[in-house]
């Protein structure tokens, strides 16, 4: 267990050395001074955290098992042989349980966990049944964000005449919104009676929803000659609440004809940056999507993003049930989870996408 602890030092050794070296120049006054640097050294330095502190206690235990294992062979007195025995014991399993937690922190990790969550929620298959269903995940996303202490943002909502919306995108802001939402990504499948139903027949009907990060520094640039932004009256359902002041904005991004409207604020300044801010996080999907592309099949499955093309969960109204089809959670508190009792559901999906990272680092090692 000894060699083991310190295969894992040498493992951590170059995260620990930078972690010191990066608490060293944050402090320094020309960095301090460069607020855009200082705040790229920080969010590195918080990445290494974690690891570096266990690095660190690891290297604690590893330096007691070494004097222990010194001292019982000098010692010739049963009593104390049996203590340092004892010891020996011990230091081995918590060699063990940090060896495991050092495992989990050297898991890739997606650079974008503590960002802000952008999401994009669509009625698809079901009609107006599928766009009153799309209203009810952005409440059910937005009870969840209330419950985390996180702050919700309508940034555009196209809504119907009887209360649905067909696309609407939401922006979550808080420490970690993405690392916890991202796995929400995809369709999400209904099965109840519509109220329009005369004959009490079971519907099913789908919405989709895609999660991105809010993202700052980006490796690519947005040329303004790729821009074509339109500016247009802002307002709700059947023409309700239409300002007078043309303060929306649509922003379509030529290359790819992708479109982003924003109308949330008054200001048509204020929606225009809220507009670049979701184009950049949706090119930055985009530019990530095709480097996935270029993964083998294995990987690309583990990697941790969801897929919006795969059936991820039911909401079974009949039944009263929620079952998530990736790791075959139900619950049958589905009022509980329309309320954002969703920590559940999202937990087993962390979980199950740690494990299978192990796996894939078990198998390529």
């Amino acid at each position: 267990m000894e060699n083991l602890g310190k295969e894992y030092l040498q493992k951590t050794e170059k995260s620990r050395v930078r972690y010191d070296e990066l608490t060293e120049l944050i402090s320094r006054p020309e960095i301090i001074a460069d607020n855009r640097e200082w705040k790229k050294l920080v969010k590195e330095r918080n990445s290494l955290e974690d690891i570096a502190l266990a690095s660190k206690a690891l290297t604690e235990i590893v330096s007691s098992l070494d004097k222990c294992e010194q001292d019982i062979q000098k010692e010739t007195d049963p009593e104390m042989r049996a203590m340092f025995e004892e010891e020996i014991t011990s230091l081995n399993k918590k060699i063990e349980e940090k060896v495991e937690e050092i495992k989990v922190l050297l898991l890739p990790k997606d650079e974008n966990d503590e960002s802000n969550a952008i999401l994009e929620i669509r009625a698809a298959a079901g009609g107006e049944e599928s766009a009153l269903f799309a209203m009810e995940l952005c409440r059910m996303y937005s009870h969840y964000a209330e419950k985390k202490n996180w702050k919700v943002e309508y940034i555009d909502m196209s809504e119907t005449e009887i209360g649905g919306v067909k696309e609407a995108t939401l922006m979550i802001k808080g420490k970690g919104a993405f690392s916890r939402l991202k796995f929400e990504s995809g369709v999400h499948r209904v099965q109840r009676v519509p109220e329009t139903e005369s004959q009490g027949r079971i519907h099913t009907s789908t919405a989709t929803v895609a999660v991105l990060p809010e993202v700052e520094d980006v490796d690519f640039e947005i040329l303004d000659k790729d821009l074509r932004i339109d500016y247009y009256h802002s307002g709700g359902a059947g023409g309700q609440n239409v300002n007078k002041v043309e303060t929306a904005i649509r922003i379509t991004y030529l290359p790819l004809n992708m479109v982003v409207t924003c109308q949330d604020e008054r200001s048509q300044l204020k929606n225009k940056e809220k507009a670049m801010n979701i184009l950049r996080a949706k090119l930055y999907d985009y530019y990530q999507e095709q480097k996935m592309s270029e993964y083998d099949a294995n990987r690309k499955a583990l990697v941790g993003r969801g897929n919006r093309n795969e059936r991820i969960r039911t909401y079974n109204y009949p039944q009263g049930r929620v079952t998530d089809h990736r790791t075959n959670l139900s619950s049958y508190d589905l009022s509980g989870v329309l309320n954002g009792n969703l920590d559940e559901f999202i937990d087993a999906m962390m979980l199950k996408n740690r494990e299978d990272l192990l796996a894939l680092a078990v198998a390529e090692n």
